[in-house]
Parts: C-alpha cells; sequence; structure tokens
C-alpha cells in the first residue's frame, strides 16, 4: 500500500511538474528584435510567427504605464506578410511608445482582401501579447487606413465578451476606411468599368475575355510592376507629362476626370480595381460578383452620352453581395469609446467616409460612443505625433474619467502637448464633412 501511494505521489509530482514546465514554457518571452530607432534606447522588442501564418511584433517601454495599443494595419497589401512588415507601423507610431504604451501588431496571415481574417489576427496579437509578455490594465485597438475598418469591425465582434468583461476599451481610428468593404469598393468599381470603356487592355480584344468585376483572369500572373505597365500604357501616368501621347492624354484626362481622382492616385485605385478584386471575388464570394454599376450615369469625359451608352455594365449577385457586406461592413453597434481622426483632404480615404461611419453609427444607436475629429493635412495617414496623441489621450480620459471629448477639446490637448512632441496641430474644431454621395456615385443615382 506504501509503495502504491509512492508511486501515486511521484506520478502526481511529475504530472505536475510537467504541466508547470509547459505554462512556462507556453509563457516564455517571445524571441526579441531590433527596435526602430526612434524607440531603441527605451524599449524591449519581440517577434514571433502565428501558426496561422502572421507574424507579431511587440514592444514594451521601460517605464510601461500599463495600457496597451493594438495596432491594425493598412492595405489590404498584395505583397505575402514578413517577420518585418509591422516594424515601419512602430516607428511611424513610435510616440505611444514614447508615452508609456505597449504596443503590439500582426501582419495579417496572407496578402489580399479580408476583413474578417485581419480581424481575427489583430485580435490574436492582443491575446499573444498577454500570453507572452504581460497583462495590461488597458487595452486599445489602434486602426489606420484598412486598419480603421478591421479596427471598427474588430471591436463590434471582440471588443466584449459574453459574461460583460472587456478584451478591448476603446478604440482610436486615424484615416480609416470605415465606410466598410461595400463602399470602399464601389468606387473602384466605376473605375474599372471606365478604365475599361477607356483603355481596353485589360482583356484586351485577342485574349481570353473575363468580366471586369473579377479584376482580372482568375488564373493572371500579373504582378504590380505588371499592372503599372499596363496602366501606363493606356494613360502615359507613369511618365512625365510631355512625354505623353495625346491619345494617353486624353484617356487619363477623362478617367480621371469621371473619377475625380488625383494622377498619383490612379494606380493605386486600380490595384484595388484588379489585383483585388480578383481575390475578393475567389475568397469572400465564392467566385461570384458582388458589385453592381447599374443604373450609374458617369459624367466628366469629354463625351459621357458615348461614355454611358457604351460602358460595360453588371449586377451584382444578391448573396455575393451579403457576404461582402457580412465580412466587411461595419455594423455601427458601438459596445466601447471610439475616436476617429481624419484629414479633410485625404487623397486616398476621403474625409466623407466619416460622414458615412456616422450615418451607421447613429443607425445602431451608438452615437453617443463616437467622437470624430478632423485635421487638414493632405496626406494619408499624416497626422503629426501630437495630433494622434491628442486623440489617444482624450479616448484614455473618456475612458478612464467618464470625460467624453470633443472636437474642441482635442484640439486643444493637441496644443498642449506641442511642448513635448514635434510636429503641428491642424485641427478643424468647426469641420463638419459632407454626406458621402456628394463624393463619389451612389449605386441609385449618379450623385457628385
Amino acid at each position: 500500500m506504501q509503495h502504491a501511494r509512492m508511486t501515486v505521489a511521484l506520478f502526481t509530482f511529475a504530472a505536475m511538474t510537467g504541466a508547470a514546465a509547459q505554462e512556462a514554457q507556453k509563457a516564455a518571452p517571445p524571441d526579441t528584435m531590433p527596435c526602430p530607432e526612434a524607440i531603441a534606447d527605451i524599449a524591449t522588442c519581440y517577434t514571433a510567427k502565428q501558426e496561422t501564418g502572421a507574424y507579431i511584433t511587440a514592444a514594451m517601454p521601460k517605464n510601461w504605464n500599463g495600457n496597451l495599443v493594438v495596432f491594425a494595419h493598412g492595405g489590404p497589401s498584395l505583397l505575402p506578410p514578413t517577420a518585418v512588415g509591422s516594424k515601419s507601423d512602430l516607428n511611424k507610431y513610435s510616440y505611444a511608445v514614447r508615452r508609456g504604451f505597449a504596443w503590439v501588431a500582426s501582419s495579417y496571415r496572407r496578402e489580399g482582401y479580408g476583413v474578417a481574417m485581419a480581424v481575427a489576427d489583430s485580435d490574436n496579437a492582443r491575446k499573444f501579447f498577454i500570453a507572452r509578455i504581460g497583462k495590461p490594465q488597458r487595452t486599445i485597438l489602434h486602426g489606420a487606413s484598412y486598419g480603421g475598418l478591421v479596427g471598427a469591425k474588430l471591436i463590434e465582434t471582440y471588443a466584449k465578451n459574453p459574461d460583460g468583461t472587456l478584451n478591448f476599451d476603446g478604440a482610436f481610428l486615424n484615416s480609416g476606411a470605415v465606410t466598410g468593404a461595400t463602399l470602399n469598393y464601389q468606387h473602384r468599381v466605376d473605375l474599372r468599368a471606365v478604365y475599361q470603356y477607356y483603355c481596353k487592355n485589360m482583356p484586351r480584344s485577342d485574349e481570353a475575355q473575363y468580366p471586369v468585376w473579377n479584376g482580372v483572369a482568375p488564373d493572371s500572373k500579373m504582378t504590380l510592376k505588371d499592372l503599372s505597365a499596363v496602366v501606363d500604357e493606356c494613360t502615359g501616368v507613369g511618365q512625365p507629362a510631355a512625354a505623353r501621347s495625346e491619345q494617353q492624354k486624353q484617356n487619363l484626362a477623362n478617367i480621371l476626370g469621371v473619377m475625380g481622382y488625383p494622377e498619383n492616385l490612379l494606380v493605386r485605385h486600380m490595384q484595388a480595381g484588379t489585383l483585388l478584386f480578383r481575390d475578393i471575388v475567389k475568397n469572400t464570394t465564392g467566385g461570384r460578383n458582388p458589385f453592381s454599376n447599374i443604373g450609374v450615369r458617369y459624367k466628366g469625359s469629354s463625351d459621357d452620352m458615348a461614355l454611358n451608352r457604351d460602358v460595360v455594365r453588371f449586377d451584382a449577385d444578391p448573396a455575393a453581395a451579403a457576404a461582402l457586406r457580412a465580412d466587411g461592413d461595419p455594423t455601427g453597434l458601438l459596445q466601447v469609446p471610439v475616436v476617429s481622426i481624419h484629414s479633410i483632404n485625404d487623397p486616398q480615404v476621403v474625409v466623407e467616409a466619416q460622414s458615412a461611419y456616422l450615418d451607421a453609427v447613429k443607425a445602431a444607436g451608438s452615437a453617443d460612443r463616437l467622437v470624430q475629429a478632423f485635421t487638414d493635412e493632405r496626406a494619408h495617414t499624416g497626422q503629426s505625433a501630437p495630433e494622434l496623441a491628442a486623440g489617444l489621450d482624450a479616448l484614455m480620459q473618456w475612458i478612464e474619467k467618464g470625460t467624453k471629448p470633443t472636437a474642441q477639446s482635442i484640439a486643444a490637448g493637441c496644443e498642449r502637448l506641442q511642448a513635448s512632441l514635434d510636429g503641428p496641430c491642424r485641427y478643424h474644431p468647426e469641420y463638419a464633412p459632407k454626406p458621402y454621395a456628394t463624393r463619389y456615385y451612389t449605386r441609385e443615382a449618379a450623385v457628385r
């Protein structure tokens, strides 16, 4: 009997020791990596690869204030993720680490579109930080550009647990593509149709035909460089104006006139309207078309009548459109406070996106949890360190003290922060964006 008890005790001890060893291994800090220069002296940086294929980048300041920023990056990238992909974001937004916040971000597990995928990857970064680095007092989601859409969907999905506890205490968005996938890509649908009307080189007449809503052929090997060359062939947009042929000048003027894009963003929008369209159709809508340009009346060309008569038209498959909405359209239902800042002059994600987001938030009954403020730099995600810090500080005070900020109080906070952070304060507290339909074509009618 004594031998039996000893055997059981040894077995139990071994099991406990093994479990403890597994727990210790699980909690072991991840591999370190060199920090960006901006925080090299004040933080320790980490890297790891997830089983999903996503890469984690994290920074822990030596003087941690106990709070964590989970960053959702822009895109969607058309290149595969890498271990150093988030390092440039950490450098760009290093103001948070310099002010005591820990920081973690995930690359998305693969290149291409997928809001729900990116949402899961970003929440996995939060879980990774807690398991391997430290447990924060407060957790803030920060989303920039496409990451703003990812963030908007993430806090709807993961901010609050069924028992009422919070995974995220609030969200801070800058230059967010918060209109959602449907509107984000709808104007690229118009571009894709208008481009093909003038350029007729995707597909060419002697190539196997495919619908323009697929972007490019399903089996195409087109690269970003190839796409730039094809667009340049038609428009000369990659050449000095003096080197363009008369036909290229006319094509370019017509496309930009109809779409209202700045010249330097034509190829960027075409990337979305080609390679990302194919990715959406393949990975989100099961090969079906989620897009429509039925009823849209284009204007701004040298011959609007001919354009509207002959441009290719296509209607959306209802199930495909529903799948795109489910994956990437915010419901507007906010469970935690959100501060969203945007440039009035953003050339890539237009400021009217904030109007569409506010409409969705109001419709969901969550307007009391959203504050919007507007700067005026002529750049996408170009806010300065004091502008960004003012937004984050306002959010933290809202969370911790219950003091809801205003555009005026955020602007005033920015002015105070200039004493410790370099950069201008360009807030315009009086500004309110126009409706989104005043910027791009609607599906019911052409409102410009």
